[in-house]
């Protein structure tokens, strides 16, 4: 809404009667403030101004200022707090997540998508279609952003997390921010997750079975298909004119790179025993890459409990039943030979280059800096950097994906299959030296013979350092 410039058309103080008033309607708009707290938003003394303007749409807005600062805005007799109110009361609102580089589109007035949101451990929020929410960054529970959510939580677990989300108003740095005094929000830490919903994860709590059952059958097994008209492309993926598979099958394969991706980089052993619903809404779905939209009902599988089957038959995870209705992961095969590949250094660095230019990461301003799309801040930066690094140059985007990788050596024989070891093999140092009677030698340091014998698959070892 303020994303362009508007036109003001008044600028007046406020008096005592209507400073009251204003309190009343504060009240009535967020009961979750206290007396004090609306006292202290809305000053009985201090300079308190009305602004009446008109949005680059035409929109009649009215703006409540106090100290410099805008603190709330009215629209079609709807009170809405600015991001410096948020700043003061960040759980004013249910808050959403999103990352860092979606703030640029939302202050350029584009509205929130779903494939946008940041899924935390303890779900999402719960609201209602045109409810008001707030808009965080990673690491920062300070708003960015408010906006009207365009479908309930429901909804948008049903909808496999995709469509618009949120319908955008306000953001920081849109020009109602502009007219303030152009602080940057505050660091504010996330919440730690409430010991309940801990415990509620881990499958030690026992909710009411029938609601878990529905609320399960609503976010996963959802049955009900969406018109062909509405998207052409299932499941929002785009497919490879060279590629040869069906759409099913390209979701099948992209389903299982996010859940082996999500057991690789997201779970730990402390976080089992896992809630599937869980696993499918916090990890898999924030492993999807960008511009491709994780679509269960499109595969081959339907179902979550039906791939998830398949991948215990395959002896990767072990799924349990341990309350009524409601399946949990128990196990992982940590060592499982599909949890990884194997790549030399160039493949990676081509694969990463591949990308980079695929999604038009590369900075169009300086062509040795690449900017950094949801995927890659996942899977290198850390978390004090996912709100801070925006940019990387090549060769520190290269060293930092090669870091992040499992060092591992091959060992391959005629006829037989290749041998994996995880680990650095240490280089051959080869030096010349002299020995009595002027007699010249050559020094091999870390050299490591190896002797197999394939009927046994037994190794023998020995160290040579002359």
């Amino acid at each position: 809404m303020f994303a362009k410039a508007f036109r003001v058309k008044s600028n007046t103080a406020i008096k005592g009667s209507d400073r009251r008033k204003l309190r009343a309607d504060v009240t009535a708009a967020f009961p979750a403030l206290g007396t004090d707290q609306v006292s202290e938003l809305v000053p009985g003394k201090e300079e308190f101004n009305t602004v009446k303007l008109y949005a680059h749409r035409g929109d009649a807005v009215t703006v409540y200022v106090s100290g410099g600062n805008p603190i709330l805005f009215e629209l079609e007799k709807n009170l809405y707090p600015t991001v410096y109110t948020l700043w003061s009361y960040p759980d004013l609102l249910p808050t959403f997540t999103t990352w860092p580089l979606v703030l640029e589109k939302l202050v350029g007035g584009a509205d929130l998508m779903l494939p946008g949101l940041v899924v935390p451990p303890a779900g999402l929020p719960q609201v209602q279609r045109g409810d008001l929410c707030a808009i965080a960054l990673v690491g920062n529970r300070a708003p960015v952003a408010i906006g009207v959510a365009a479908m309930s939580t429901a909804e948008m677990l049903t909808s496999g997390l995709k469509g618009r989300g949120f319908s955008v108003l306000h953001t920081y740095q849109d020009h109602l921010w502009r007219s303030g005094d152009k602080s940057s929000p505050p660091s504010i830490a996330p919440l730690a997750l409430d010991p309940l919903d801990l415990s509620e994860e881990k499958g030690s709590v026992q909710a009411d079975p029938t609601l878990q059952g529905d609320m399960r059958r609503l976010t996963l097994e959802g049955e009900e298909e969406e018109k062909a008209s509405e998207d052409p492309s299932p499941g929002g993926l785009n497919p490879d004119p060279t590629d040869s598979r069906t759409l099913q099958e390209q979701m099948d394969e992209l389903l299982q790179r996010c859940f082996l991706q999500a057991l690789k980089c997201r779970v730990k052993k402390a976080d089992l025993p896992l809630l599937t619903s869980t696993f499918l809404g916090s990890h898999m779905f924030s492993c999807c890459p960008e511009g491709r939209q994780l679509d269960i009902k499109k595969s081959s599988y339907r179902k979550l409990s039906k791939f998830l089957q398949q991948m215990q038959q395959e002896h990767i995870i072990q799924v349990k039943e341990l309350s009524k209705g409601v399946e949990s992961i128990v196990a992982v095969d940590w060592k499982h030979p599909r949890k990884g590949s194997i790549l030399e250094g160039a493949e990676v660095r081509a694969i990463i280059i591949s990308y980079a230019k695929k999604n038009d990461l590369v900075d169009a301003d300086n062509k040795n800096l690449v900017k950094l799309d949801p995927v890659l801040c996942d899977c290198i930066l850390e978390k004090n950097e996912q709100h801070t690094v925006m940019k990387l140059p090549w060769d520190s985007l290269l060293t930092r994906c090669l870091e992040k990788l499992q060092p591992a050596y091959q060992v391959t024989f005629p006829g037989q299959e290749p041998i994996v070891k995880k680990g650095k093999i240490c280089p051959i140092d080869i030096t010349l030296a002299q020995r009595a009677s002027n007699k010249k030698v050559i020094l091999k340091r870390q050299l490591v013979l190896v002797f197999f014998f394939p009927q046994s698959h037994v190794f023998v070892t020995c160290e040579a350092d002359e």
